[in-house]
């Protein structure tokens, strides 16, 4: 699970999943620390959209993304599946495409709100 550790939102997001006892089967992977992601992933894109790989090592991303790390918990696993199921997954992909020029803006509320510097 590859998201963005210096988002306030994605770490408030993250931090749930992270709670659960699956996730520590899964690697969580801080996209904002600037380690090494692979040829097939730029730290550009890895901060710029949400991305997953699985165990065969295909890459998702955006919601086709949370798709698959929904999938790996039990009380998520029926979202995890309705969210991959077409028409379904245009729709959860054109929310989140609308939802991420909306990003920046909420990081900064956020940030005001719980009183972290930017």
């Amino acid at each position: 699970v590859y998201f963005d550790g210096s988002c306030p939102l994605c770490r408030r997001e993250i931090a749930i999943y992270r709670r659960l006892p699956q996730a520590a089967a899964l690697a969580w992977v801080d996209v904002s620390a600037g380690e090494n992601l692979g040829a097939e992933l730029s730290c550009q894109a890895a901060m710029a959209r949400f991305h997953v790989r699985d165990a065969q090592g295909r890459l998702f991303s955006g919601a086709a993304a949370f798709s698959q790390m929904w999938r790996q918990f039990p009380g998520w696993r029926w979202l995890g599946y309705v969210s991959a199921w077409p028409p379904l997954s245009w729709l959860f992909e054109g929310a989140y495409r609308l939802f991420l020029p909306l990003r920046p803006a909420l990081q900064r509320q956020v940030r005001r709100w719980s009183g972290e510097s930017p």
